[in-house]
Order: structure tokens, then C-alpha cells, then sequence
């Protein structure tokens, strides 16, 4: 499956998607560009950039990059890329949440209409549970799902407990790799161990596809505590050691500084439950954090600086540029 189907799928939720030489992009919040595939590790040049912005009256952008790029902050994605996933491999408490999880749930493929209506209960279950409150209506979550419902390469997934949905999970193939998207799970089921099941049988299932090589679980998140990704790492995914880059509209560069970045925390520690606040902060967090050297720069705790290793040059359709972020997930 190629990009253009993805870009196909936010076109139909209302999205504005933009292609330049270097990657897709599209609007992933007002005025903020997110690059998509997740898992591409692009350079764009500098003036591509600032012909994007410009011309399309952007106020910011956030891409992945090589950890040997000059600008980005420190940053990791969430990716399993080992040949086979077998739960034999996983530490002991990983085991053993998987099985409780099997004994009290069956994972299997649902409809998109499924999704767009079981689903709802669990994004908002989830999206209350994590203070993500208001971050989108019940209109976009169906909208989301119906948009993918004849694309090929989408894949919706879910766990069943009593025939009823527990936990969901939408995936996307992109060249040879598969993107999870968006992860929920209701509260009521999350000591049944559903999401540790729903896991572990789709990145199973994805890897023994000949065509699938590996699997993206999520990007550093801008706001998010680090423990959001802890369940990911439980279960056998790893951090690869990126850099995240944000650029800032030529003329709000000036205004991009230390000093706006403090007035953003503080003006969040009154409101914590601002998205747009929490998202500001990272913003601008990232982008000073992306001027200094690696050396300089605070190291994520997943990412040992010591060990992490000079990152490979991007190989194939997947890794080259020629992906409600992601996944913030508890159990």
C-alpha cells in the first residue's frame, strides 16, 4: 500500500494533505503540519520547508529525522522490527498478562461500522481517562473509521469479551510496514488484560506476513507523560533513537524562544487540561530542544545515549520519502 491511499483516508475526514519532494504532510491540528508516513525519516531541505510554510500559510511543521541530522530534539519512535513476534520472547509479567488476556477475551477482525459505533464508547472512555477531554467528537471518531471502510491496507481489530467489544484497534500497511493508529480500550476491561491481548495477536498475525517486515507502534509524544509508552515497551517493542523536528513559520521564529515556551508552561500549569496549551508547549519545547547539539540536549529515559547506536541509512520504499498520534495507551 502506498501513501497516497493514507492521504486518500485523511482527505475524507476533512483534512488538508500537502505533498512536497521530500514527504507527505497534512493538518493535524490548526495551522500545524504533521509529516506522514510515521515511520519515514526525511531531510527535507531548508528551503522546501520554508516554501512550505510560506506559501501555504503554515505556522508549523513536525517531522521525523535521522539522529545524525543537524537540527531535531532527541526523540525515539516506538517500533518492533525483530523477524517474529512470539510471546515465548517476552519477559514474564508480559507472558502472563497476554494469557489472561487470551482466557478472557477472543481477538478477531470487526467491521469499520462496528468500530464507528462500538468504538465511540471506548475513545471516549479512554479520552476521559487520559484528560484528553473534548479532543474530538463523536461525529470525527465515526467519520475516522467510515473513511477507511473501502481503502485498502486498513484493517480494524478487536477484542471481545462476552461478544462485546472491549478494546479496538485500527491498523494501517504501509509498504512493508504496518502502522497501528488508534489503540482504546475501556476501563472496565483493562485488569481482563484485553489491550495486552489485542497486542500481542495483531503484531503476531502482521509479522508473519511475508510482506510486513515491521511494525510502528507510536511517535515521542509532544505532551505526554513517558509512561504512556511503558505498555508498549512491556510488550516487547523498542525506542529507535530519532530526532523530531519542528519548524516555525518564518516570521513566528522570532517570537519562538525560551521565554514563550516558559509562558506556555506556566500558563498550562493553571490549566492542565488545555490539549491546544499542552501541544503549544511541546511545540516550542521541541523546536529549542532541536537547536542544540545531541550533547546538549536532555536524553529521553527510554534511550540509552551510551548504547544507542549510529541509526542505519534508510532503506526501501518504507523508510525512504520519494503516519488521535499516535497511540497513548495504559493496561
Amino acid at each position: 500500500m502506498n501513501p497516497e491511499i493514507f492521504a486518500e483516508w485523511l482527505r475524507r475526514q476533512g483534512h488538508q494533505v500537502i505533498r512536497t519532494p521530500s514527504s507527505y504532510w497534512y493538518d493535524a491540528g490548526p495551522r500545524v503540519y504533521q509529516a506522514f508516513p510515521y515511520h519515514w525519516l526525511i531531510e527535507p531541505e531548508e528551503q522546501e520547508l520554508r516554501a512550505l510554510t510560506t506559501r501555504h500559510r503554515i505556522a508549523a511543521l513536525r517531522y521525523s529525522t535521522p539522529l545524525e541530522a543537524p537540527y531535531g530534539c532527541a526523540s525515539y519512535h516506538v517500533v518492533y522490527t525483530d523477524p517474529t513476534y512470539e510471546i515465548e520472547n517476552l519477559d514474564r509479567r508480559s507472558r502472563q498478562n497476554i494469557r489472561k488476556g487470551l482466557k478472557n477475551c477472543r481477538v478477531e477482525p470487526i467491521t469499520f461500522e462496528r468500530l464507528a459505533e462500538e468504538g465511540w464508547l471506548l475513545e471516549k472512555d479512554t479520552m476521559d481517562r487520559q484528560g484528553r477531554h473534548g479532543s474530538q467528537t463523536q461525529a470525527d471518531w465515526e467519520r475516522r473509521c467510515q473513511a477507511a471502510g473501502d481503502l485498502p491496507g486498513f484493517e480494524a481489530w478487536g477484542a471481545l469479551v462476552d461478544d462485546k467489544l472491549a478494546a479496538s484497534l485500527l491498523t494501517f500497511q504501509m509498504g512493508d510496514w504496518c502502522e497501528m493508529l488508534y489503540q482504546e480500550c475501556h476501563r472496565d476491561h483493562l485488569g481482563d488484560r484485553v489491550n495486552n491481548a489485542l497486542t500481542y495477536i495483531v503484531t503476531n498475525t502482521m509479522l508473519l506476513r511475508p510482506q510486513i517486515q515491521a511494525v510502528f507502534y507510536a511517535l515521542h509524544s509532544l505532551d505526554a507523560p513517558s509512561s504512556v509508552d511503558e505498555f508498549k515497551f512491556r510488550m516487547g517493542f523498542h525506542a529507535r533513537p530519532v530526532r523530531q523536528r519542528v519548524v516555525f513559520h518564518p516570521w513566528l521564529q522570532p517570537l519562538a524562544g525560551t521565554w514563550s515556551q516558559r509562558a506556555a508552561n506556566r500558563l498550562l500549569q493553571r490549566d492542565p487540561g488545555s490539549a491546544f496549551l499542552a501541544k503549544a508547549e511541546g511545540m516550542l519545547r521541541f523546536y529549542l530542544q532541536g537547536k542544540r547539539p545531541l550533547s546538549e540536549q536532555p536524553w529521553p529515559e527510554c534511550l540509552d545515549r551510551e548504547a544507542v547506536p549510529s541509526p542505519e541509512a534508510p532503506q526501501g520504499e518504507s523508510e525512504t520519502a520519494g503516519q488521535p498520534a499516535v497511540l497513548e495507551i495504559d493496561a
